[in-house]
């Protein structure tokens, strides 16, 4: 295997003046550096990783803090910034914190302290500790969904998302609405959860509709849970005419336990989600689209100019829109 030593001796330089020439680093004359190339080329040299880290001090990694791996929304972002940084020859190192549906691992130092050039937060909620430990390490992070003082962030509107779930179901005639999405604990989710619930809440209001007890339900933000949940709902003497769902697997969910239940989607139930998960457009369900594969470049890009750059950028904060798709699980209220 051809070393280092052998592309100098080829060229007539010294180790050093290999290294700099290979890396692109001044005090290299175009005659020489075009030597030492040559060489490189001609004896099929290749760097190795470790060495050139050494020398850097960079590792070309980035690492991608995520909560859940087998959830679609986590999956198809951590897939995403692969991508994105395998063009500009970086990797990834894959942080998964997921313990249980509601509760999680702690970020230490060993998962990151000389393991990666910096870090992508995946809508975790980080506790104190957390982020001072990459602040004390300095290591640049972005985050997708939650934001962070500080920190540069990528994300939607989650408010205005569910807002325009709950709109789109009043201008059909709905009253009688319920929600499922909530979390009992927020350590594994982040905050958004509890921000679309919120503001499903709030946007009832607005329409001076009400939110009936009972009928914001609790999710592991799985269709298979939101299933049990919406045949818990169905079962009630009161049943609801529609249902936001806050992602689009627990709205799938819903529409799972809606035919078991015999109910006519959208006659007799109008359903909409959160996402526009691929199966979304196959099954016909009405949802509101985020692009997650847009949010996980921008930020790639982010994390990548902050690496590279000698001074500190300043800190961006990017909202990307959502987007009302209406297909063939909501209709107008009172046709069953």
């Amino acid at each position: 295997m051809t070393t280092i030593l052998d592309v100098a001796r080829a060229s007539g330089v010294s180790v050093a003046t290999v290294s700099r020439a290979l890396r692109g680093l001044d005090r290299v004359s175009a005659t020489t550096r075009a030597r030492v190339l040559e060489a490189a080329t001609q004896l099929h040299y290749v760097a190795s990783p470790t060495a050139t880290s050494l020398v850097s001090g960079r590792t070309r990694v980035i690492g991608v803090v995520t909560p859940f791996v087998d959830r679609w929304y986590f999956s198809t972002l951590i897939s995403a910034i692969e991508k994105s940084i395998r063009h500009q020859a970086h990797h990834v190192l894959l942080l998964d914190l997921e313990e249980s549906p509601n509760r999680r691992l702690s970020l230490t130092r060993d998962m990151v302290s000389k393991r990666v050039d910096g870090v992508v937060v995946l809508n975790v909620m980080l506790a104190e500790q957390e982020k001072v430990l990459l602040s004390d390490l300095r290591l640049p992070t972005v985050t997708i969904g939650n934001t962070y003082p500080g920190w540069s962030s990528v994300r939607i509107d989650d408010g205005a998302t569910v807002t325009t779930a709950v709109q789109h179901l009043v201008a059909l005639g709905h009253t009688e609405i319920a929600y499922i999405g909530a979390v009992l604990r927020p350590e594994a989710y982040g905050a958004v959860p509890r921000e679309r619930r919120d503001a499903f809440v709030q946007a009832m209001r607005d329409a001076a509709l009400p939110v009936h007890r009972g009928w914001v339900r609790l999710s592991d933000w799985t269709a298979g849970d939101a299933t049990v949940d919406a045949m818990m709902l169905f079962s009630e003497e009161r049943r609801p005419t529609a249902v936001v769902a806050a992602s689009d697997e627990m709205a799938l969910g819903v529409l799972a336990a809606a035919n078991r239940a015999g109910l006519r989607v959208p006659e007799e139930l109008s359903i909409i989600g959160v996402d526009d998960h691929p199966l979304a457009s196959v099954f016909g369900l009405t949802t509101v689209r985020q692009d997650v594969r847009a949010q996980a470049a921008m930020a790639s890009a982010m994390l990548l100019r902050t690496i590279a750059s000698p001074f500190p950028p300043a800190v961006e904060g990017v909202v990307l829109p959502t987007e009302l798709m209406v297909r063939d699980t909501t209709g107008p209220a009172g046709r069953g």
